[in-house]
Parts: C-alpha cells; structure tokens; sequence
C-alpha cells in the first residue's frame, strides 16, 4: 500500500474539474426530476390515475417494482420509482469511469509502470483508484440526503432522503468494485470500461426482467436491490447490506486477481491476429472503422434497446398523460394529432442526443490516438493529416447515423407492436434519421476543436449536454425558445408530430462541412503532440 495517499491526492488533483461535475449533473438532475414530479402530480387525482398507468408491464419495465404505486403513490414514491434505475445506472457509469481512468488507463499509457518503479506498492494504484470513487459516491449521495431531506416537499422526509442517498452511494461503491475487477482482465481501458458498462446493461436488464414477472430476477441485480429499500414507502435499509457485500466481493475479488498479471497485461490473452492485414485494414477509413467498431456496436445495441422500450409504452400514452395539465400543455406544444406524435416527437430528443454522446467519443478518438503517441508514427509515412483525421470522422459520420437508424428502428418496430399502427416503423424511423444533421454538426464542432484547440476538446461534450437540458427537460420546465434555438438539435423538425422542413436541414448539413473543412485545416497547421 505504499504511496497510496500520494496517489490518492494525485487523482483527485487530476479530476479535480471532473468529479464535481459528474457530482453537480446527477444532483441537479435528481433534484429537477423531483421539481418536475411535483409540478406534473401535485393533485391525488393524477397521482391515483399516473399510478394505474404506470403498473403496465412496459412501465414497470421502465421504472421499478409495483409496490411503489400502493398506498397514494406519493412524490417520495413517485421519486424511488422513477429515479432510482436511471439515475443509478448513471452514478455506476461515475464510478466506473473513475477506477478504469486511474488503473488501467494508467497502465495502458505506461505512467503506471514508471510510477511502480519507485516507492509505491502493488496495491496502492487499485486503492487510490477505488477510495476516490468510493468518496465521490458517498458525496453524491450525502448532498441528496441533505438537499432532499430540507427540501421540505410533502411526502419527502429526512429517513427516507437519507436512505434514497445512501442507495445512490451503495450503487456507486458496488460499480466501482465491479470496474476493479474488469480493469484486471484487459490490457485496453476501453475495453475495461465496456465490459464493466455491460454489467451495469445487464443488471439494468435483471432489474426490468424482474419488475414485469414475480421479482426473481430483480433480487441479482444491484439496481433491483437499491430499488427495494423502497425510500419514503417502507424505508428498509437491510438491502444495502447486499450492496456492500457485493461490493467487497467485487473489489477483493479486483485485488486477487491483479496479482496474477503482468503491469501492462491483462488476464485474457488477446487472440492471435492474421499473419497478414486485409486489404480493408491497410486503408485510413478500414483501419479507423476496425478501431471504432466496438463503439458503434455497444451503442448500437444500447439505443435499439432504448428506443424499443420506448416504444413498448407508446400504447399507454393517452392514459399515462390526458389527465396531466402540465403534460398537456408540453405534448400540445410540440404539435402532433395526437398523443404518440407528441410523445414520440419529444422522445426522439432523449434518443438523438444518446446518439450524440456516441458522435462526440469518435469524433475524439483522433485526439486519444495522438496524446498516446500512436498518431505519430502512421504520420510519419506518406499519409497525411488530413486523410487520417477524415478517416476517423467519416466512420463517425456513418456510425451516428447508424446508430440513428437503430434506434428509429427499434423504437418505430416496439411501438407498431404496441399501438396496431404499423405505419409507425417508417415514421419513426424517419423522425430518427432527420437528427443526422445535427450530429453531423456536433462531430463538426469536436473537429473544430481537435483542430485548432486541441486541450480544449471536452468542450465538445456541451453540445449534447445543452442539447438534452434544453430539448427535454426545457420543454418541460418551459425554457424560451432562443434557448433551443441555441441547439444544432433544436433545428431538427420534430417529426412526427411537425411537417418535414428541408431547409434546417441542408443548412446543418452545410454547417457541419464548414466546421470540419476547418478542423481538418487547423490540425494541418498546429504543431502535433509526440512522445
């Protein structure tokens, strides 16, 4: 354990911007989601009737255990229903991202093996790694304690609070735990990421599995153990002892096995390659989609899952929301004939701006490729900056709009199955692949960036990011309009609930040329960062 506190300064010194953002964004977004419950259910009566909507099996899919919605279905309950599973799945992606960034990210980029050559122990790495997303999640879940607790909203008291922030942190320290244990078996922090992100799929998927039958399933997931403690129902905290178990299990489990493996090596040996590269593979674009193709398939499942679990509830619409005034209000504004245009107009947002995050983690992989010293040496052949940088963002061209494409299918295929409508499947489709433009512009402003700012890249994140504040929850929590106009997102034609617009479109699409044609020009002009 030697050094382990120097690292653990060192990482928080590192992630001294991230931490308190990803902190910040999950708080603010429990505490508007809890405004927005309260504002949208403030009678008994739309309580009692949002209640029997949402015990249909693809609600229940979507939120949590039936139990919730038995005695009132307060704004506690309403909170612990609706909350728990998503937010949670978001605070396991902190953590995640936390321990992979300090261990193998580390040991990938070979600091760890410089800093091993000195005075720090075997363990320190995998310790400092875990004690600082084990900090940032029981910070997370203190300031929802303490904010919700004096919130002093009916039906959210302070037992309930504390236990509702203590899930939050349990769900943090048991990813976290998970991470240690991925970090071990690859050699690539991507790779170390995606398998701990699967997990917290499939524990997703455990916890729905079970909501909709009699609840087996749910007891192997962690999210379905969060879920019932029931915060401000039943306020049961034995629960989280499942949760720590399984957490200590987990990082023991990370600890026994780093022990096992080379500094730099992962437990699973990678499989033997062709002697000889395809002829795919020795072009820029065939290279950059063999690199990226893990990506665009793990979010091309992630949406089709999304958008079909969307559409399982387009069905139940009109009983879910008519008697809502506020939904009301929101659902007219956006237009439509009726309430699955309106809803499926606004649901596209959620699913494009998913789409988005996808576009800005390829549109930066040039930049990872060259702060890894791996850019170096192809430029250093005949091929130019230009045709390797275009190689990538063409793939992530194609890939965002495939990944549209899914999502609009599976949304579209879910909902013709749940409402009879089968006309439903091109149009949504359609409305989907209307959002390429506006990705097209966010790969053009990471371009941008990549180009001539390149320290300045994550910057790209606040496209989707405002995207989503003023797309979704702007609609809702009734931003001005100029906030949306603000958004290459807020350009797209909500379809299918608006007429078709062509001339947004080519605009977006002439925008997001202009801004790579300048990224690519402003990466041939800067000096390039080498090892």
């Amino acid at each position: 354990m030697a050094g382990t506190g120097t690292l653990i300064r060192f990482a928080l010194r590192r992630d001294r911007i991230r931490i308190p953002v990803w902190i910040a964004a999950l708080l603010m977004a429990n505490l508007s989601t809890v405004a927005k419950l309260e504002g949208l259910y403030s009678g008994a009566a739309e309580r009692v009737s949002v209640a029997k909507t949402m015990g249909s099996p693809a609600a229940l899919a979507m939120t949590g255990p039936r139990h919730y919605l038995e005695g009132g279905y307060g704004l506690g309950a309403m909170l612990g229903h609706q909350v728990i599973g998503f937010y949670g799945v978001l605070t396991g992606l902190m953590a995640v991202l936390i321990v992979v960034r300090h261990t193998r990210d580390e040991e990938e980029t070979g600091r760890a093996e410089l800093l091993r050559s000195t005075v720090v122990g075997r363990h320190a790495a995998l310790t400092a790694a875990l004690a600082v997303a084990v900090a940032a999640s029981l910070t997370l879940g203190a300031l929802l304690a303490v904010s919700l607790g004096g919130s002093g909203m009916t039906g959210v008291n302070w037992e309930g609070s504390l236990l509702y922030g203590a899930v939050f942190a349990g769900l943090g320290i048991v990813f976290a735990g998970v991470a240690a244990i991925t970090a071990q078996i690859t050699e690539h922090a991507r790779g170390a990421s995606g398998m701990a992100l699967g997990v917290i799929g499939l524990a997703y998927v455990l916890r729905a599995a079970g909501d909709v039958g009699d609840g087996t399933l749910s007891w192997l997931s962690p999210i379905g153990w969060a879920q019932r403690s029931y915060p401000f129902v039943d306020d049961l905290w034995w629960p989280l002892l499942l949760t720590l178990a399984a957490a200590v299990t987990a990082g023991g489990t990370g600890y026994a096995l780093s022990v096992r493996r080379d500094v730099g090596e992962g437990l699973r040996t990678p499989p033997a390659g062709r002697r000889t590269a395809s002829a795919a593979l020795v072009r820029p674009f065939g290279f950059a989609l063999r690199l990226h193709r893990g990506m665009i398939a793990g979010f091309a499942a992630g949406v089709i899952l999304l958008g079909t679990m969307y559409g399982s509830i387009l069905g139940d619409v009109d009983d879910m929301l008519k008697d809502v005034e506020m939904m009301d209000q929101v659902l007219a504004k956006a237009g439509g004939s009726s309430f699955v245009e309106s809803f499926a107009s606004i649901v596209m947002i959620v699913n494009a701006v998913i789409a988005g995050v996808y576009v800005v983690l390829a549109a930066l992989r040039p930049r990872a490729e060259e702060t890894a010293g791996r850019a170096e040496p192809l430029l250093a052949t005949g091929l130019s900056r230009t045709r390797w940088a275009w190689s990538h963002l063409s793939v992530t061209l194609v890939g965002g709009t495939f990944t549209l494409l899914m999502t609009g299918l599976g949304f579209g295929i879910a909902g013709a199955a749940s409402t009879g409508d089968g006309g439903l499947v091109l149009a949504l489709t359609g409305a989907a692949l209307a959002y390429a433009p506006a990705l097209w512009v966010t790969a053009g402003v990471a371009a941008l960036l990549f180009g001539w700012l390149p320290r300045a890249t994550a910057a790209a994140w606040l496209v989707p990011v405002y995207a989503f504040l003023v797309g979704y929850l702007g609609r809702i929590l009734q931003f001005p309009d100029w906030m949306n106009d603000l958004s290459p997102f807020g350009h797209v034609p909500q379809l299918p609930a608006k007429e078709m617009d062509w001339t947004p479109m080519a605009v977006l699409t002439a925008v997001a040329a202009a801004l790579i044609a300048a990224g690519l020009a402003g990466f041939r002009r800067r000096d390039l960062e080498t090892k």
